[in-house]
């Protein structure tokens, strides 16, 4: 069962023909199984839980009417959409018990998120998917899921305006999950420009999941991410990170006292501009 089949889209919908992962790079796409990668002027698009991401929205629009015409088409096609980590907020909750109902779940979780985002919790769209912790603990975790609504407005309506309908959406990092088949303990980190993404996956759940900006990617900068991320590892799920599944890297940091592999897709190389796109065609092929 793949991860990304988990998660309780913001928007559910059957799967579509059209996948598209954004990035400040460009455009990363999958059409009736072709594959592709466009790439967009310098400072078209920047990563933000807070602003306007898209600052010049007529490039990423231009490439989506190249990519895929509307060819006279009038129903609005049906695509998903994967946004850049750095633009949504993911939170790894645990709860001692779990409200039964939908309304309760949603208030919840919420409320528990509600200090831990940068924006008004009221003026955001929140995804949620709750598992059991496993083992014998008797607690719940929930990954949620935090987007701002005028954000994510603005991706929707790139989208709607280029003929597709976005009725499953996700971030990029999440969809990427796909691809880390790790039974024991792993790391998967993402680097995509300066925001590093780092995620913990143990026996297929995710305990940890955190995104951040960095100064000038330095190595310095990503083991001050990564060392602490293993001591949570360490202390909290009293195991070590078996794996460093990385991405986006052009080299390893030295010092590393963990095995470290590249993230491998079936469906071609993953880059930090398409693994989520890779990795929602894992899951979608599952």
């Amino acid at each position: 069962m793949s991860f990304l089949s988990h998660i309780t889209r913001l928007v559910k919908d059957p799967p579509p023909a059209y996948v598209f992962e954004l990035s400040e790079a460009g455009i990363a796409y999958a059409q009736n199984g072709n594959t592709g990668f466009e790439p967009l002027p310098e400072g078209a698009l920047r990563a933000s839980p807070l602003e306007d991401n898209l600052v010049r929205p007529e490039a990423p629009a231009q490439l989506l009417q190249r990519i895929a015409p509307p060819n006279g088409a009038r129903k609005l096609r049906p695509a998903a959409l994967i946004l850049p980590d750095y633009a949504a907020r993911v939170s790894v909750l645990d709860f001692d018990s779990f409200p039964p109902t939908p309304e309760e779940q949603a208030s919840l979780v919420r409320f528990r998120v509600k200090k831990t985002v940068p924006f008004d919790i009221d003026s955001a769209a929140v995804s949620y998917w709750a598992q059991p912790a496993g083992g014998s603990s008797k607690k719940i975790e929930v990954t949620a899921v935090t987007v701002a609504f005028e954000i994510l407005a603005r991706y929707e309506a790139l989208l709607r305006n280029a003929n597709f309908h976005p009725g499953e959406i996700t971030t990029a990092s999440l969809a990427a999950l796909n691809l880390c088949h790790e039974d024991g303990v792993a790391v998967l980190a993402k680097l995509a420009g300066n925001v590093l993404t780092a995620a913990v996956m143990s026996g297929g759940r995710l305990k940890l999941f955190r995104c951040l900006m960095l100064e000038e990617a330095s190595d310095e900068e990503i083991l001050a991410i990564l060392y602490p991320t293993f001591a949570y590892v360490e202390d909290e799920l009293g195991q070590q990170v078996r794996k460093l599944i990385v991405c986006g890297f052009p080299h390893v940091p030295a010092g590393l006292k963990v095995d470290v592999e590249p993230l491998r897709s079936r469906f071609g190389t993953p880059s930090a501009f398409n693994a989520g796109l890779l990795g929602y065609l894992e899951g979608a092929a599952n």
